[in-house]
């Protein structure tokens, strides 16, 4: 949840593709043309769901004593943390493939950087993995590429989120020990140990769970909070910080 701004990071990693064509950002244009078209008949949808997202923000930044922030236009938001947060509209939007990525209408010039995270109100999208000067090409959570730390949110038991290349609304968490105490219906969330998101971060429920086969680790579905199919705004977090960490990471202790 978006409360998670105010929360720590650590660190994790996750694998991330190495080429993206120019092509896909000369039709940025394109896409975004075609996805206003798209838009003028859900205005009426959207707007109610972003009226409700702002209320939820505005509640949360009261609760935060943040009222006179939440007070301003809620474009970029920054606080007294190392996260700021930069709204965007999702132009593209792929999740019937095996390797799904996602385009919005922000890039390099309102700050938009590669191993930023994408998140709605609702919990997360994916990872920016390359920018233009007005767009950026975002890893979706749906691509069998992406790997992003996750864990149970009543305990510090972590693992990797991944996907299966199956169902949109499935994602499977892997490696949580035995140990853990799990049941349907827990929420799971990014642990914070990362450079891109914050702990917290809503990522959807238990949905079902196995042992795997040497009876070590769970196998967890995740059902996700986000319909992955139906994403308008969005918003890029970054980790002023996260130069920082990674060059300590970096060092040679011995």
């Amino acid at each position: 949840m978006f409360l998670s701004i105010v929360l720590t990071i650590q660190s994790h990693s996750y694998h991330r593709g190495k080429f993206v064509s120019s092509a896909n950002f000369f039709s940025g244009g394109l896409y975004s043309w075609q996805h206003s078209i798209t838009d003028y008949f859900g205005l009426k949808e959207e707007n109610k769901r972003l009226l409700e997202e702002n209320e939820l923000l505005h509640n949360q930044l009261v609760a935060l004593g943040r009222d006179s922030i939440a007070k301003k236009h809620l474009d970029t938001i920054s606080f007294n943390t190392p996260y700021t947060f930069t709204k965007a509209r999702i132009i593209k939007n792929d999740y019937s493939k095996i390797d799904n990525y996602i385009l919005i209408n922000k890039g390099k010039k309102d700050s938009i950087l590669p191993d930023m995270g994408v998140i709605t109100d609702k919990g997360i999208i994916g990872i920016v993995e390359n920018t233009s000067t007005n767009y950026s090409r975002v890893i979706s959570i749906l691509n069998t590429n992406s790997r992003i730390n996750a864990g149970l949110k009543k305990s510090n038991q972590y693992g990797s989120l991944v996907w299966n290349g199956k169902d949109p609304n499935i994602v499977q968490l892997e490696t949580i020990p035995r140990q853990a105490i799990i049941r349907e219906g827990d929420t799971i969330i990014t642990h914070g140990r990362s450079t891109i998101f914050p702990k917290g971060i809503g990522i959807g429920t238990i949905a079902s769970y196995t042992l795997n086969q040497n009876k070590s680790y769970y196998l967890i579905d995740v059902k996700l909070f986000n319909d992955m199919t139906n994403i308008g705004f969005v918003y890029a977090i970054k980790n002023q910080d996260a130069d920082e960490i990674k060059s300590l990471e970096k060092l040679n202790y011995d």
